[in-house]
């Protein structure tokens, strides 16, 4: 491997041009048959760059990347970090409606689209004078970078202050557009140059180089590139030198093992039980068809952006006992705030809880006073985050100043998690408190309930909320996706919550669904 020198800010096309210099000839991307060296994937990135920037895109403009999953995704956030220019997420399944409120609240200039939902695009189009040209992949994409030279775009001013933006769904309300100073989201959201969370980020830029991994890894995000974790975890890699692999399409359970033996995968990354278990059920049927799967490469089995229950979490070592399974917390406006790692035979931490005792950012609880909560006490708070942070939301100056709060002359951000801590100081998640049922005065937080119920033999997906009850306030209610052939009953369901939990948070209703609807990224739509 041959060194370039140190790139000259975090900023990340200055981070991801040192790792192209350094390892030109090593696989960056693989998407379906589609493959990329890192030198290939830079020249695609400059050649998209260019064409961007003469179609009028330049520092500070807004490009959304309304796509599935496929390299073009990474070949124009790479080509808007060269350019200073920001790149908007936006849900590929997004209809009409939803896409005209995101590409006018986000003041996108152009979109890059593809061929199945250009005519989206198009119904919305005469609703935004702002955006000035569409760019579909394909013959028309394929030509623009024809015509386009590879070289590496010269834009003056490029550092650690260009934006990056991230748009947040989360679980209730509409999309926020979270926007990073890019050295502020390269420590807190991209790992800092230590992807797998072992060394410690690097303090200079200087010191990327030698961070750079000698033997690659492979990666797989098993979410749309649209979702902060799959964008933060996948450039995490690319920056360090190793290969990323992402399915295209939606989710194909056997797809994802068929990538993993044929690319030998050694990190997956899954979004929470609604990702988990479609990926666990291939698997059983493979083996019960005689034609096992080979994830001999795998070593780490990742989850991150929504629960994932101990059932599952058992599952997973039942199948894979050779793995550690890593549950990641953080958020759109916090980045990653700590993980917990669990090796087989290590006690579970809970039916729904993440526990961590080594944040990975200043991180408290704080009761309804303000005053930290006193380990080991019992005592509820909300989970506040500090260190490097977002500047903000675009274009919402009330909520940023809601969300973000001056303590002790430090900033801080209100993350909406509610959490204890442990006696030894770890801190234990609760759940939101934006979707907490308040039952007769008490309150149940849904996540923990739906850890419980999911480990019900008659349950396969859940999610728990709140329905308005003339004695209660609010009776908690399941919602049921029966596991196949399976009749769930309320009062089975209640008897099983009461063995682990107190009675009050045991579901009083229960409404059975053919199928748990969840966002692109695997997230409860409470």
């Amino acid at each position: 491997m041959t060194h370039r020198s140190a790139p000259a800010s975090f900023n990340m096309a200055d981070v991801w041009e040192m790792a192209a210099d350094a390892v030109p000839g090593r696989e960056a991307l693989v998407v379906g048959d589609r493959r990329l060296t890192y030198a290939q994937l830079e020249a695609r990135a400059n050649r998209l760059a260019d064409a961007l920037a003469r179609r009028g895109v330049g520092p500070g403009d807004h490009v959304a990347l309304y796509l599935e999953n496929c390299p073009e995704y990474i070949e124009a956030m790479l080509a808007a970090w060269k350019l200073r220019a920001v790149t908007i997420n936006v849900n590929h399944r997004y209809v009409a409606d939803e896409l005209r409120y995101l590409l006018d609240n986000s003041d996108a200039m152009a979109v890059l689209t593809q061929p199945s939902l250009l005519a989206t695009v198009e119904a919305v189009a005469g609703d935004l004078p702002g955006v000035r040209f569409t760019l579909v992949t394909g013959d028309d994409y394929e030509a623009a970078l024809a015509a386009a030279s590879a070289d590496r775009p010269l834009v003056a001013g490029r550092g650690d202050d260009d934006r990056y933006i991230i748009y947040t769904g989360g679980t209730t309300g509409l999309p926020k557009g979270v926007v990073w100073r890019h050295a502020d989201a390269f420590h807190a959201c991209m790992g800092g140059g230590d992807p797998m969370r072992m060394q410690g980020p690097v303090e200079r830029p200087d010191e990327l180089p030698d961070r750079m991994t000698t033997q690659p890894v492979c990666y797989l995000p098993l979410a749309p590139m649209m979702h902060a974790a799959a964008q933060w975890t996948s450039f995490s890699w690319l920056f360090a030198g190793s290969k990323v692999v992402l399915v295209p399409g939606s989710l194909d359970a056997d797809a994802v093992w068929r990538a993993i033996g044929a690319e030998r995968v050694n990190l997956l990354t899954v979004v929470g039980d609604a990702v988990a278990r479609p990926v666990l059920d291939a698997w059983d049927r493979a083996q019960e068809r005689g034609e096992p799967y080979d994830a001999s490469s795998l070593f780490s089995f990742s989850n991150g952006g929504a629960p994932m229950s101990t059932t599952t979490r058992e599952r997973v070592f039942a199948t894979l006992p050779h793995v550690m399974v890593t549950d990641g917390f953080g958020s759109s406006e916090a980045g990653t705030q700590g993980a917990m790692r669990v090796a087989a035979g290590d006690r579970p931490a809970g039916p729904s809880l993440v526990r961590f005792d080594q944040p990975a950012k200043p991180t408290i609880v704080v009761d309804g006073d303000g005053a930290e909560v006193v380990p080991g006490s019992g005592v509820v708070g909300q989970v506040l985050a500090g260190g490097r942070l977002p500047l903000g939301y675009h274009n919402d100056p009330d909520k940023t100043a809601a969300t973000f709060v001056e303590r002790d002359g430090e900033r801080w951000l209100i993350t909406g998690d509610m959490a204890t801590v442990g006696a030894d100081g770890a801190i234990e998640l609760l759940g939101r408190g934006s979707v907490a049922i308040n039952t007769g005065g008490e309150k149940v937080f849904p996540e923990e309930v739906e850890g419980t119920l999911k480990a019900h033999p008659s349950v396969y997906d859940c999610l728990v909320v709140g329905v308005p009850d003339e004695r209660w306030g609010s009776a908690v209610t399941a919602v049921v996706q029966p596991v196949a052939g399976a009749t769930p009953e309320l009062a089975d369901l209640a008897t099983h919550c009461k063995e682990s939990m107190a009675s009050y948070k045991a579901p009083k209703r229960l409404v059975v669904v053919d199928a748990i609807v969840r966002s692109p990224s695997g997230k409860a739509d409470y």
